[in-house]
Parts: C-alpha cells; structure tokens; sequence
C-alpha cells in the first residue's frame, strides 16, 4: 500500500486518541484541501499490509483512522488491513470524498466488505464555501459521519452523533 505518513495520538481525526494513516493519491483534488501533497499516488513509501498493522499496533492505547489521499483508491488492500485491525479490538474510521450513495452504486460488494470492519465513514469531498470550523471531525458541512454497522442494518444511512 502506499502510506505517506502513520501519525500516532492524533485527536482531530475521530473520538479519542488515534493512530491515523495517510495514504497517497487522491482524485477529488478538492479545492482548499489540507492535505495536497497527498494527491500524488506516488508519494510516500510502499508498505505491506502487515508493516501497517505492525506499527499501528506499537501503540496498544489509540484507536485507528484512515485518511489521505483517497484510502479507497487502495480498497481491496483497505478491507484486509481493516479486517486484521477490527480483529484486534480497533475502532476503525474511514474519511473518504465518495459519498455513501457513489460508492453502493459503483463498486456494492467490495465497498459493503469494507464497511463491515469499519464504525464510522466519513464520506463526502471536502467543499471550500461549506467549510465550517465548527463541526466535529469533518471539514465542510457537506460531510456525513456515517455509522456503518448500523447503516448496513437499516438500509438506510444512519449518522453518527457525537
């Protein structure tokens, strides 16, 4: 996978303390974005699956986020590392500029595995006229916390409070 960077304690990118991970390229290029450099696919270093979960894990107090870039471009390799993750107890967000509705009906089943090991996606591109300081763990008003679990359950989306 292509990662270029592991940040350990985060606490912007979810509920708590959080190892998040960046992972390179990103085909939104959303205007505004704070995170440009991950634009370029690529950017930073190739590590396995196993190195990420390997350094994720170092740090046995911090719950797990996947951001970016775009994760999703790497979705197959994703759902295996958010699988081996969940397996060891992690609460796992996922930010994303698909929306919900985008990806159930372009790629269904893989997006549906993926979901299945993740609690909270964060879907939406960022949008610079919405952006809104306020709001909890997302840039622009745009943006959904969606909790997945309960989504799949229902068949509808059903948004996270915080």
């Amino acid at each position: 996978m292509r990662v270029i960077n592991i940040i350990q304690d985060s606490i912007v990118d979810g509920p708590g303390l959080r190892s998040t991970v960046f992972f390179a390229g990103c085909p939104h290029k959303c205007p505004g974005c704070h995170n440009p450099q991950s634009w370029n696919r690529n950017a930073g270093d190739d590590m396995s699956i196993q190195e990420i979960y390997d350094e994720l894990m170092e740090n046995t107090l911090t719950n797990i986020t996947f951001s970016g870039g775009e994760p999703l471009i790497q979705l197959n390799d994703l759902t295996i590392l958010a699988k081996k993750l969940k397996t060891a107890g992690k609460n796992i967000w996922c930010y994303t500029g698909y929306t919900w509705e985008y990806l159930l009906k372009s790629n269904k089943e893989p997006f549906m595995k993926l979901c299945r090991e993740l609690d909270i996606l964060v879907d939406g591109p960022f949008i610079k006229e919405k952006r809104d300081l306020s709001l909890f763990y997302r840039g622009s008003s745009n943006q959904r916390l969606i909790h997945c679990r309960k989504s799949m359950e229902e068949k509808k989306i059903v948004l996270f409070e915080h």
